[in-house]
């Protein structure tokens, strides 16, 4: 059996739509289309919250990822210190406590964690 980690956590936590645009949402949609990844899941964290929220182009990827099988998260708590969960909700994220999820994730061997 091989050590070589089958799942991707990408936390995307920049608040630049550059970013978002030509790495975040290319490469996590693409590792599960390519089949370079078994699972893939993307967490909002931080600045990268109010950024898709306000931005109907980035929020139009979030459909594509969906289909793709990616999973998406948010930070519950930047979400409320942002006062936007409900809004987040709103586009199909799961809004929920991501600390204990990412520290399970960062110590599991068979996931790799990507912080943008």
């Amino acid at each position: 059996m091989s050590n070589t980690p089958l799942n991707l956590c990408l936390v995307w936590s920049t608040p630049h739509r550059e970013v978002a645009l030509n790495m975040v949402f290319m490469y996590s949609g693409n590792a599960l289309i390519r089949g370079w990844w078994e699972q893939v899941r993307l967490i909002l964290w931080g600045p990268s919250q109010p950024l898709l929220l306000g931005d109907k182009e980035l929020q139009s990827h979030l459909s594509e990822l969906t289909e793709a099988g990616v999973e998406l998260m948010a930070c519950r708590a930047c979400a409320e210190n942002y006062g936007i969960a409900s809004d987040l909700e709103a586009l199909g994220l799961n809004v929920k406590h991501t600390g204990s999820l990412l520290t399970e994730t960062l110590k599991d061997d068979n996931w790799r964690v990507l912080t943008i």
